[in-house]
C-alpha cells in the first residue's frame, strides 16, 4: 500500500497527469495491520484499501500473483498476464508452519486476519481455558500476555531463555511481566504432537488444552525466488540503498534485505516495512519520470512490546536498552498501534504521509525524541 502511495507521490511531483499508471495487485479489500492481530478485537486492525487508493488515483486489481517473469516484464495474476515498466515487490512474509508435526492442522495462529479471527471465535465467551503458545519471541509474547487476561497460558520455546532474539536488554522486565501474569514457560522444549484436547511436549508432558497457538518463525514470500537466486536467511532479496534489486525491480517490506547500517539489516517489522514501501514505490515511479531517486535512510532502531495487563516495554538501539516499561511502556505501544493506521479519504494527507519516511512521534519525552521510530 505504501509503495503505491509513494509512486503516486512521485507522479504528483512530476505534474500529476503524466500518463503514469499505478496498479496495486492484492487479493484483499483491506490493508491488514498485522502488528495488531494479537489484540482481542483483530477485526479493528484493518483499513479499506479503496479509501487510500481511490483518492490518490491508484488502481486496485484483486488477484493473486503466481509468477513474475523479469525477462518479459510481466506478472501473472489469477492467470492473466500484466505488463510493467517498473515493479515493486512488497508481498510480505508468512509464518513458518510445521509440516511434520502430528496434529498441525489443529494449530491456531495470529499471522493473518483470518487466523486471528479464528482464534478469537474459538475462545469467545470462555474465561477459564488453558492455551499453549509455541514461541517466546515478539509475536508469541504478545499473544501469550493477551491470552493470559482470561485463561492460563503455557509458553513453550526451544531456546534456553525467554525472548532470546531480543537480547539481554529487556529480558528482566519481560520475565517479571510473565511471572506477574502467572504465565509458565517451558524452555529448551518443543511441542511434539497436538491432539484432540491435548498437546504433548518433548519432555513427555501431556498438557490438556484445545488451544495451541503457533508463533515460530517468519519467512519472506516465495515470490522472492523469482527475482533473485541469492536470498538471505529469511528468504529476502538483497537491494541497494535505493531498494533496487534489478534494473526494473524494486523490493520493499518483509521481502527486502536492505541495510540498516554497516552492521545490521532491517527487521521484518512495521517500523522498517513502512518506510521501505514509501521509498521503493517513490523510486520506481521516479525512475520512469526523471525525478531524483531517494536513498533509504531509516530512523533509529526501537522496539515496542505489549505485555497485556503487565504493561509494555519500549526499547532503544540494537542493544535494546529499556526506555519505558509498565504502564508508560503500554501507553507508548498503544499510541504506536494507533499511529500505524494510514490516513484515508484525503489525497493531500495520504501523499503527505507517503512523503514522511522518517517521522518523530509527538508523544516521546524531549530527551528521547531521537529514538522515535519511523512509522
Amino acid at each position: 500500500m505504501w509503495g503505491a502511495a509513494g509512486a503516486a507521490l512521485a507522479r504528483e511531483r512530476s505534474g500529476g497527469d503524466v500518463g503514469l499508471r499505478i496498479t496495486l495487485i492484492s487479493p484483499n479489500e483491506h490493508l491488514v495491520l498485522r502488528p495488531r492481530l494479537y489484540e482481542p478485537e483483530p477485526e479493528l486492525a484493518k483499513v479499506e484499501l479503496r479509501r487510500i487508493l481511490d483518492p490518490i488515483g491508484v488502481e486496485h486489481l484483486r488477484a493473486w500473483v503466481s509468477t513474475i517473469d523479469t525477462g518479459r516484464r510481466v506478472v501473472v495474476a489469477d492467470g492473466e498476464e500484466i505488463g510493467y515498466d517498473r515493479l515493486v515487490l512488497a508481498s510480505g512474509s508468512r509464518l513458518v508452519r510445521p509440516h511434520d508435526l502430528p496434529g498441525a492442522e489443529r494449530l491456531f495462529d495470529i499471522d493473518t486476519l483470518d487466523g486471528a479471527l479464528r482464534l478469537t471465535e474459538h475462545l469467545r465467551g470462555r474465561e477459564d481455558y488453558t492455551a499453549v503458545v509455541v514461541g517466546a519471541g515478539f509475536t508469541g509474547l504478545e499473544a501469550a500476555t493477551a491470552l493470559a487476561a482470561q485463561g492460563r497460558v503455557l509458553v513453550v520455546d526451544r531456546s534456553r531463555v525467554v525472548a532470546e532474539q531480543l537480547g539481554r536488554g529487556p529480558r528482566e522486565e519481560i520475565e517479571a511481566a510473565l511471572d506477574a501474569l502467572g504465565i509458565e514457560c517451558r524452555l529448551e522444549t518443543v511441542v511434539t504432537e497436538v491432539g484432540d484436547g491435548h498437546a504433548v511436549l518433548s519432555d513427555g508432558t501431556k498438557v490438556e488444552t484445545d488451544t495451541v497457538v503457533w508463533s515460530v518463525g517468519m519467512r519472506a514470500s516465495e515470490l522472492t525466488r523469482q527475482i533473485c537466486d541469492e536470498l538471505d536467511h529469511l528468504g529476502r532479496v538483497p537491494v541497494d540503498q535505493r531498494l533496487r534489486a534489478r534494473p526494473d525491480v524494486f523490493v520493499a517490506g518483509d521481502t527486502a534485505a536492505a541495510a540498516f547500517d554497516a552492521e545490521h539489516a532491517v527487521m521484518q517489522a512495521c517500523q522498517h516495512a513502512t518506510p521501505l514501501g514509501k521509498v521503493a514505490g517513490y523510486n520506481a515511479a521516479a525512475d520512469l519520470l526523471g525525478v531524483p531517486l531517494r536513498d533509504f535512510t531509516p530512523g533509529p532502531y526501537v522496539t515496542c512490546l505489549d505485555l497485556g495487563n503487565a504493561g509494555g516495554i519500549f526499547t532503544r538501539g540494537w542493544d535494546r536498552k529499556v526506555m519505558a516499561s509498565g504502564s508508560e511502556g503500554k501507553e507508548i505501544k498503544t499510541r504506536i498501534n494507533q499511529a500505524i493506521h494510514p490516513p484515508v479519504d484525503d489525497a493531500d494527507k495520504i501523499l503527505a504521509a507517503a512523503d514522511r519516511v522518517r517521522i518523530e512521534l509527538p508523544f516521546f519525552p524531549r530527551d528521547q525524541e531521537e529514538a522515535a521510530p519511523a512509522v
